[in-house]
């Protein structure tokens, strides 16, 4: 699988690229990848993105490391398995945040995140905000209109109630191309 990648600053971010990506081995059969997209209007938005980016790398390091020990995965369950990373990212931020008193709007960007088995050539990809998820060329586009649903606005909230209510999913099986990408609308 190739896989191409880019990141630039956007026409309304003056100071910085307030966008962040990370691509990681989950495991042996896993990839993550992520994109993350600041909120431009808040405080020092880059961070956030920055922030939330090496978490994941954090997390998908923490999992390789366990499955050295432990026994791994007979079934692949998408959902489940991306669950319990986001549960393992909120966490992570909860903590950083009252480490650093952190106010909320420190912590608002828009996340697109996926989770991929390599040899099972399945996935799922989960929209938190607005952006783009385009799959063998089949367009999801969530515009929230302009207000999206940050992720640092729930870390207060019961993660398995609100990650139970995501409606941005798709689930993917045998894919050529797919392509992600954060909207500025």
């Amino acid at each position: 699988m190739k896989i191409y990648s880019t990141i630039q600053i956007g026409d309304y971010h003056t100071n910085q690229c307030e966008d962040a990506l990370v691509i990681k081995n989950v495991g042996n059969d896993r990839i993550i990848m992520a994109v993350m997209d600041g909120c431009t209007t808040a405080m020092e938005s880059h961070f956030a993105s920055t922030l939330v980016c090496k978490i994941l790398r954090k997390i998908a390091t923490e999992i390789s490391y366990r499955e050295l020990y432990e026994k791994s995965l007979i079934n692949f369950n998408a959902d489940l398995e991306l669950q319990e990373i986001l549960k393992s990212l909120f966490k992570e931020l909860v903590l950083v945040k009252n480490q650093l008193l952190l106010d909320e709007k420190e912590l608002l960007t828009t996340l697109i995140i996926v989770l991929y088995h390599k040899k099972k050539k399945q996935g799922i990809a989960l929209t938190i905000g607005d952006g783009i998820v385009s799959i063998d060329g089949e367009i999801f586009d969530f515009n929230q209109d302009n207000k999206p649903d940050y992720l640092g606005f729930h870390l207060k909230e019961n993660f398995d109630d609100w990650y139970n209510n995501q409606t941005q999913k798709v689930f993917f099986n045998d894919i050529k191309t797919f392509l992600f990408q954060q909207m500025e609308y």
